[in-house]
């Protein structure tokens, strides 16, 4: 071998071993520094999930007042196109937070009303569907999310009860049948039946403590099949892992006064102030978590490693608040409880549902504001200026 391939050979060895090094280097990858975001769109109802399709478009679901139909948006730029409806009885008006797309283009939408729905539809923006029930008996279903084998799991939200479930690729009855239903893990809850645990209890300016119970939130997988879980009230991040058959490795029954398929703690992944409030995560394409941290009015990555920074928080305003800028304008580039962030290749977006809690409260200043009886703006979706160095994960996990 001449002494220039050699020399060739071996610079193309060392530069692999780098690149090797530095994808396993935190530090490597070029997260934003001074985020900023901007708003993309306002909705005329409160909001909460947030996913998008291949060619860019978000959709979400907007909470309307019975007998109204809970409208299904795409969302293209700033226009929203009503693209299906879920049910809304009087006596138990929907409530849609989660939604997701399977891999053959049919959204799914989670809905804590009548006992816990998930529903099912095929986007039409000429025809909008009414949609139909994959999974009932789903007490307080939340965030949503695929496995590799087309099983949809979810969490039971603010239940708090901690119950993480996976639902067949047909559907089925979660409580009480257990039919093509399986309640898989339990996040440790805040206290056990006997009421012996702690609260997590958020001050408002202007109100009364108000207790936070949620404890099994958003929910999304990595490309191993582990899947992590939004844990809202302790401000961290749960990872549960599987074997090849789909059964639980993870540790349990660590605490005899919670029931048997409770995780142990050690199975949390990280557990950071900057997560308190963590609600929707999603995960890029090396494996870190993006976490909208509703409470703090911020977002947050976590790195594959378990390092977390904070990648944006609203400024103080002249009023000491976090809950809006001091113009109208500035409004625009603020977020006001952030609860579902979705990464579109290396786009940055989230919904925002106007809670009023923590540094979003009072929730009557800033661009929108649900908490009003006029019709007003109630939601917004917000995209980050600034695009990712890492493109998020094609979805559903394949």
């Amino acid at each position: 071998m001449k002494a220039a391939s050699i020399i060739v050979a071996v610079c193309a060895l060392v530069f692999a071993d780098l690149s090797a090094a530095m994808a396993d280097d935190d530090d490597a990858p070029r997260f934003p520094q001074n985020a900023t975001f901007t708003t993309q769109a306002i909705t005329p109802l409160a909001i909460e999930g947030l996913t998008g399709d291949a060619a860019g478009n978000l959709y979400t679901t907007g909470r309307a007042t019975p007998p109204t139909e809970c409208p299904v948006w795409k969302i293209t730029g700033a226009s929203l196109t009503i693209v299906g409806l879920v049910p809304n009885p009087a006596a138990s008006p929907c409530n849609p937070s989660g939604i997701t797309f399977d891999r053959f283009g049919n959204l799914y939408i989670s809905d804590a009303a009548s006992g816990g729905v998930v529903w099912t539809l095929a986007p039409n923006a000429t025809m909008p569907p009414t949609a139909d029930p994959f999974a009932t008996g789903v007490p307080g279903t939340n965030g949503l999310a695929f496995d590799r084998d087309g099983n949809l799991w979810t969490g039971d939200g603010t239940t708090g009860q901690g119950r993480v479930w996976r639902i067949a690729p047909t559907g089925g009855t979660c409580e009480p049948s257990f039919s093509g239903c399986k309640e898989v893990l339990r996040i440790q809850r805040m206290a056990n039946s006997a009421n012996v645990g702690r609260q997590a209890s958020t001050l408002q300016p202007v109100v009364a403590a108000n207790p936070q119970p949620l404890v099994a939130n958003g929910v999304a997988f990595n490309r191993h099949g582990d899947l992590f879980i939004a844990d809202t009230a302790r401000g961290a991040i749960w990872k549960a892992e599987f074997d090849h058959s789909g059964n639980l490795k993870s540790r349990t029954k660590c605490d005899t006064t919670f029931p048997d398929n409770t995780l142990c703690l050690d199975n949390i992944f990280v557990a950071h102030t900057y997560l308190e409030g963590a609600d929707g995560i999603a995960l890029d394409r090396a494996g870190n978590i993006w976490v909208a941290a509703n409470e703090r009015n911020a977002i947050i990555m976590v790195t594959r490693k378990g390092r977390v920074i904070e990648i944006f928080r609203n400024p103080v305003n002249a009023t000491g608040l976090r809950n809006s800028a001091d113009t109208p304008a500035g409004n625009s580039r603020i977020l006001e409880f952030p609860t579902s962030p979705f990464l579109s290749g290396t786009r940055f977006c989230t919904s925002q549902s106007d809670g009023d809690r923590r540094d979003n409260s009072p929730r009557a200043a800033g661009e929108i504001n649900a908490g009003n009886s006029a019709p007003v703006a109630r939601g917004k979706i917000s995209c980050m200026d600034e695009e990712l160095g890492i493109p998020g994960m094609p979805l559903p996990v394949q």
